[in-house]
């Protein structure tokens, strides 16, 4: 059982790995596809951008019913299949209506592959090694997303569109691999989700169920914080400040960005063995802290003009705090949501925590732009900075309503008793 669980654990990390890649080479020169070589526009660049959250935020409601009742390996295989054609038909499409619209199927296709994936990585996974395997798919996406970034900058061209064909042909193939990866797995049986497994109608009234689940609904609010506060800022309200008010160039907002994936690279098995037997509430509290020191930094690299390096360290500096949040988060909320999860309602409960950081992404940009394009830099800075405290003091509150078990599942494993070599003479 042990050997098949870990050789679909590795198919799959390895099949995510390769698609990570292949996004990595699309996702930095979209906007600049879309606008500039395609010469569609800023505004139908916008609207691809949007049509990607919008189609995710679409087709998530339903996704985590469609993997409870048929299992998660034919969601994921139409997942893939669906951004196979979106990425290609972006490299191919020279007009608006066609572009939107390879945009909408790429959107769809990547928000059913994530929680079909996380459903596919409980069920090759156990309480105690979940956490693991989740920081080892957040390790393997950065790295693969940082490496294809590196390589697609090489082989792109503005002046060439057949170059950035190239891209998303490689995207499209690269995803059509995990397909391929994933449909050759066997999912095995484990003991925390064998129920899981379908073979019977599903109960209705699975919403229901999880809104009267109040850990999981406080998860949720805490999680929409969480990528608010980090993921929903990276690419609008964060690059604006830095460009902005801290005045750094374009190219340093490039070396800071580096800097958050390097943080990522480095740390996250450092930091798995330093959080994996901690309680996960606690985790959680401890990353509201490192981010509330992030977003001080970047506060007060707006405030000294006069030194310029001295900005660019503290900015460099946020992002690299960033990464390390984020690495003691990937063993952290997403194991917590599996096993917050009823047996039969598993893909339910990813589906509906990938909904909620679709939200933040969708609200945090907007949000961020808004706010320093009308000069309230200073409100900005304090509004993030109230959210991370609030992160510190959400994941307390959590960790008051969770079992001893779910805050800190290797407590089960102390908590079976050895043998006693006594017991069994006397029974003798």
């Amino acid at each position: 059982m042990t050997t098949a669980m870990g050789a679909a654990l590795r198919r799959i990390q390895l099949g995510n790995a390769l698609s990570a890649f292949g996004n990595g080479f699309t996702v930095p020169y979209l906007y600049v596809y879309v606008a500039k070589v395609r010469d569609l526009g800023p505004s139908t660049a916008g609207a691809v951008l949007a049509m990607l959250a919008v189609a995710a935020l679409a087709v998530l409601p339903l996704t985590g019913r469609v993997i409870d009742r048929r299992g998660p390996l034919p969601v994921a295989i139409a997942g893939t299949v669906a951004a196979a054609v979106g990425a290609l038909g972006l490299g191919l499409s020279a007009t608006e209506p066609l572009v939107i619209a390879s945009a909408i199927a790429l959107g769809a296709g990547i928000a059913v592959i994530q929680p079909a994936l996380a459903t596919m990585i409980v069920w090759c996974s156990t309480t105690v090694t979940r956490s693991r395997a989740f920081a080892t798919q957040f390790f393997l996406n950065n790295l693969g997303l940082g490496v294809g970034g590196l390589i697609g900058g090489l082989l792109v061209d503005a002046a060439h569109p057949a170059s950035f064909v190239r891209l998303f042909a490689i995207e499209a193939v690269m995803f059509l691999v995990l397909g391929a990866a994933i449909a050759s797995v066997r999912l095995p049986r484990v003991p925390k989700v064998e129920d899981a497994v379908p073979t019977e109608e599903r109960p209705k009234g699975a919403w229901r169920a999880l809104f009267a689940d109040r850990r999981m609904v406080w998860l949720c609010v805490l999680g929409f914080v969480l990528f608010f506060a980090c993921y929903g800022q990276f690419e609008s309200g964060l690059a604006a400040y830095a460009t902005e008010v801290t005045r750094i160039a374009p190219a340093t907002l490039g070396i800071a960005l580096a800097a958050n994936t390097a943080a990522i690279v480095a740390a996250q098995f450092v930091v798995l063995r330093l959080v994996e037997r901690r309680r996960r509430s606690r985790v959680m509290a401890v990353v509201g802290g490192i981010w509330t020191v992030a977003w001080m930094a970047a506060g007060v690299s707006g405030l000294v003009h006069g030194a310029q390096a001295v900005a660019t360290t503290l900015l460099i500096s946020t992002y690299a705090l960033f990464g390390i949040g984020e690495s003691m988060l990937s063993p952290t909320v997403a194991p917590l949501v599996a096993d917050l999860a009823p047996p039969s309602l598993i893909g339910q409960y990813n589906s509906a925590f990938a909904l909620v950081k679709q939200l933040a992404l969708a609200v945090g940009p907007a949000v961020g732009a808004l706010m320093v394009g009308h000069g309230m830099s200073v409100v900005y800075i304090g509004m993030l900075v109230l959210c991370s405290v609030g992160i510190s003091v959400l994941s307390l509150r959590l960790g008051r309503m969770l079992r001893p078990v779910q805050d800190n599942p290797h407590r089960q494993v102390a908590a079976v008793p050895a043998p006693r070599t006594e017991s069994v003479a006397a029974a003798a």
